[in-house]
């Protein structure tokens, strides 16, 4: 994760727009092109630990009240999105998905109905690799496992009440 994060913060550096999530997965993807395969596989297998890092229900319920509803891919786009706003804000919301609620962005998309995804980011190693070899990614570049789900978080996250209960700052933010 050493190379990871300063990578983020580099490409989010580069775009006018840090909030353009197909532009800062571009601009990394640019980035990371130019070093040696082997960083760039490094950094596919460190992109899938912080997505398993962050398979959570709290944050997955959280994702689901953002984006107006949340299935499988689009928590894995919504995570996506989450690694492109740099390290702070993404282990704050592994932590306290809850405080997402105080990122300008979010409080605008609330008002306007902005979905929070970013597949792009999934790619960009991926991509890099291809660009910098001209060949895929190894078969076996990576692995992930994920966590089980917090069986205290195994509701249903169109239960107002209890999403209240749970996100108070997301569920009043949008709402709830």
């Amino acid at each position: 994760m050493e190379t990871f994060w300063p990578l983020i913060a580099a490409a989010r550096s580069a775009v006018p727009d840090p909030t353009d999530c197909c532009a800062v997965a571009t601009a990394a993807t640019r980035l990371l092109a130019g070093a040696p395969p082997a960083q760039i596989v490094a950094t596919q297998q460190t992109l899938w630990d912080l997505l398993a890092l962050s398979y959570r229900n709290p944050l997955w319920a959280a994702a689901y009240l953002m984006n107006g509803g949340c299935s499988d891919d689009g928590f894995d786009y919504f995570r996506g999105w989450l690694l492109l706003q740099g390290e702070e804000v993404f282990t704050a919301a592994v932590a306290s998905p809850d405080t997402l609620a105080t990122l300008p962005a979010v409080v605008s998309a609330a008002e306007s109905g902005l979905e929070f995804e970013c597949e792009a980011a999934l790619s960009i190693a991926w991509d890099a690799h291809l660009a910098a070899t001209g060949m895929k990614l190894p078969e076996d570049a990576f692995t992930i496992r994920y966590p089980e789900l917090d069986p205290d978080w195994d509701f249903a996250f169109d239960d107002e009440a209890e999403m209240g209960r749970r996100l108070p700052r997301l569920a009043a933010l949008y709402d709830v």
